[in-house]
């Protein structure tokens, strides 16, 4: 991440950390966690948006319980296309440092596709009523 400073004309580019993704609960190889199969429901906190359609359950207050979720009822623009940013933005606000539950689905990569609900509604449909575009690749 990149942050661009104005200075009476000048334009100054300062390097800035980019942000660890918190989720650890799969690792990038290896087996899934025994309490982390699919199908199998889990619940937690928000913890962390990463764009329209993923996000950070914290399942424990453990972070290596943390786990990385790909929202498998909505397909979110990616962050660089039209509608990525605001479909990022409206997750967080529908979603973020709320409890949800989730069922998981499948593994993909160091991910798991999931279907969570918040008040028993779908963070997929909760998308959709916030009038955000499905739109991913």
């Amino acid at each position: 991440m990149r942050c661009l400073i104005a200075l009476t004309g000048l334009l100054v580019v300062v390097a800035s950390p980019a942000l660890a993704d918190p989720c650890k609960a799969i690792s990038d190889s290896g087996r899934l966690p025994p309490w982390l199969k699919p199908g199998t429901a889990f619940s937690g906190t928000v913890r962390y948006v990463g764009d329209g359609d993923s996000l950070c359950v914290g399942a424990s207050p453990d972070p290596a319980k943390w786990v990385e979720v790909r929202i498998e009822d909505f397909d979110a623009p990616e962050l660089n296309d039209p509608g990525g940013r605001e479909a990022k933005a409206a997750l967080a606000r529908i979603a973020m440092g709320r409890r949800v539950s989730c069922r998981a689905a499948h593994r993909s990569y160091d991910r798991m596709v999931a279907t969570c609900w918040l008040d028993g509604v779908s963070l997929g449909e909760r998308m959709r009523r916030a009038g955000i575009v499905e739109g991913g690749r």
